[in-house]
């Protein structure tokens, strides 16, 4: 199946598992701009919420990409952790907890971090719309879903 044809079956979950993506470069980048940024005019707030989206890129890279499960050299507590994220509701939800943490970054100063907290809610939403329309989860085979893992073992 071809990108375009996920796009085409209208399963809010591969939305979802795509923006995700886009989420995760932009946590990354945005996480790092703020952590260097924020060194300057000092604020514990704006740190250790940069630190927090520096991380949340990590875990979304697992949450969306199951191929760097086996790859990967993690430990047996975070597969786990990441493998309880597999239904599109545990995903709205994990989604969920990160954007109220990015949202929290208004309490300091308004920095670009609010543009990781806005993606993380589309993402969220996403996933809780498929979740509601009853659609099953459905990984994106370009991401490694749909049987491309197994194919490396």
């Amino acid at each position: 199946m071809t990108l375009k044809e996920e796009f085409a079956t209208r399963n809010f979950s591969i939305y979802g598992q795509w923006l995700g993506i886009l989420t995760m470069i932009l946590c990354f980048a945005l996480g790092l701009a703020n952590l260097i940024t924020g060194l300057i005019p000092f604020s514990i707030v704006i740190l250790v919420l940069s630190i927090v989206c520096l991380a949340s890129s990590f875990v979304i890279l697992f949450i969306e990409v199951p191929l760097l499960l086996r790859i990967c050299p993690t430990s047996s507590t975070f597969d786990n952790f990441i493998r309880k994220i597999a239904t599109n509701y545990m995903r709205a939800a994990a989604y969920g907890v990160m954007a109220v943490a990015q949202w929290l970054t208004l309490l300091g100063r308004a920095t670009s971090l609010i543009a990781a907290a806005v993606f993380l809610t589309l993402t969220g939403f996403c996933y809780l719309l498929a979740g509601i329309k009853g659609q099953a989860f459905v990984g994106s085979k370009t991401l490694g879903g749909a049987g491309v893992a197994q194919m490396i073992v």
